[in-house]
């Protein structure tokens, strides 16, 4: 199903619609925002000077530095009283970056969600559970409206409290499950530890799924734990939350909502702007927004684009499935690892569970990465013979994708940490000093 026309425009329909929304953008933004005309002086531009979204390279990125600089109204083009909401980043460190909507930019963010859960397969028959958190982070709010749009009926039951999530998809016929990948593998593991078949005893037959990357493989695990369809979606609290992209039933990609976001893919050293099909960091100006509207956004999320039209019969422009980020690069003796290269290994070996832990450590002036991995069976503890050919299994098959070596520790089942949002799989010990290893 086709949600809105601006889904199926051709090519020139949309640049139209983009070079319009450009040159709205960004005299609103010269006129409003000293530190953006500030940035456009520095570098001899007005919003004069560009005709057409082919000038869009001419442009300053903004960072998410240059929000934390204006913390916390200070890239806003609208007064504190046009505000209708707050959202805020889930950063860890320092200040949060705080973004704001008007009542027409909530407007625009649930017809884009509309649009997303259309294009995945939702209907106003569905009943859609967020076991996203509710409260500053956007995932929960930007699904919810969006769902209830098309006339979905929402369980707005948070995070956390697994086993009660499993008795409200039970007793409620939940149809659409909305959380991370992580969070969903979870309550999967859950339900069947308290007697519930996920396939069986339950009515879910989709997954609304982001707030977190994930793999291929990843997407495969949940759908054979679940029984459904998984399907992901992408945004950010500084472009909108939710609502940039995402994926159809076809899932050969997230397709963007083009009359809202102009996309770029950017080499992240050389900052040049590479062509279709080329992988990179993924660059996005909004084109709709009152509030907080951004110019040339480095996402620092790796992908890459096309523009042939889809087999759901979409015309917009697709985006592949996030690589990794250009800031969680790991760096282990020279080589440039990304934590989903090393999840697509892991998710592919049968005899390992879907949760891991990776443990950068020192022994000296030489970095070591350990990676903690749950078994899938607990009968495999009973034979050192089996465990060691599998931990030889696993540092041969990330040598041959990483090209660097790793120490691999096989742990019990269920032993790891588990997340109800955002999983953290990374635990960084190299700045702490002494002999780590051990």
């Amino acid at each position: 199903m086709i949600w809105a026309r601006e889904e199926i425009l051709t090519r020139s329909e949309i640049i139209n619609i983009q070079n319009k929304g450009l040159k709205d953008t960004l005299n609103r933004i010269y006129n409003n925002v000293p530190y953006y005309k500030e940035k456009m002086k520095a570098k001899k531009i007005t919003p004069k000077d560009i005709e057409t979204i082919i000038d869009l390279k001419n442009l300053p990125f903004t960072e998410k530095d240059d929000l934390r600089k204006n913390y916390p109204f200070g890239l806003f083009t609208v007064k504190k009283d046009e505000l209708i909401r707050i959202h805020a980043s889930s950063g860890t460190t320092g200040k949060p970056t705080v973004v704001g909507y008007t009542r027409k930019d909530l407007e625009t963010w649930s017809e884009l969600i509309a649009r997303l859960v259309t294009m995945a397969g939702a209907t106003q028959k569905d009943v859609a559970q967020i076991a996203f958190g509710y409260g500053l982070f956007t995932g929960a709010f930007g699904l919810h409206y969006g769902l209830e749009k098309i006339g979905a009926l929402v369980v707005p039951s948070s995070s956390g409290n697994t086993e009660k999530q499993i008795m409200l998809m039970k007793d409620f016929g939940t149809t659409i499950l909305v959380s991370t990948p992580s969070y969903a593998l979870h309550m999967a593991e859950v339900a069947k530890k308290i007697g519930v078949n996920p396939k069986e005893d339950l009515n879910l037959k989709m997954g609304l799924f982001g707030g977190e990357g994930s793999t291929e493989a990843m997407r495969n695990e949940i759908q054979n734990a679940w029984g459904i369809l998984a399907t992901e979606n992408y945004g950010m609290s500084e472009l909108i939350g939710p609502g940039v992209s995402g994926e159809c039933t076809h899932l050969c990609g997230m397709h963007i909502c083009e009359d809202h976001f102009i996309p770029e893919i950017i080499d992240p050293d050389t900052k040049e702007v590479l062509p279709e099909g080329e992988e990179g960091e993924l660059v996005i100006t909004t084109i709709t927004k009152e509030a907080l509207p951004l110019i040339r956004y480095r996402t620092k999320d790796i992908t890459s684009l096309t523009y042939e039209p889809c087999a759901c019969g979409r015309t917009t422009v697709r985006m592949a499935k996030i690589q990794g980020r250009t800031d969680d690069m790991l760096i282990v003796r020279g080589v440039n690892v990304f934590p989903s290269q090393i999840e697509d290994v892991l998710l592919k070996m049968k005899e390992i569970g879907p949760h891991y832990e990776i443990v950068l450590k020192k022994r000296g002036y030489l970095d070591f990465m350990e990676i903690k991995v749950e078994l899938a069976d607990e009968s495999l503890l009973e034979s050192y013979s089996a465990l060691e050919r599998l931990e030889k299994k696993i540092k041969h098959q990330l040598q041959v994708i990483l090209g660097v070596d790793a120490i691999i520790k096989l742990v019990e089942p269920k032993t790891l940490q588990r997340f109800v949002g955002k999983a953290k799989r990374i635990t960084d010990l190299r700045n702490e000093g002494g002999n780590q290893i051990g």
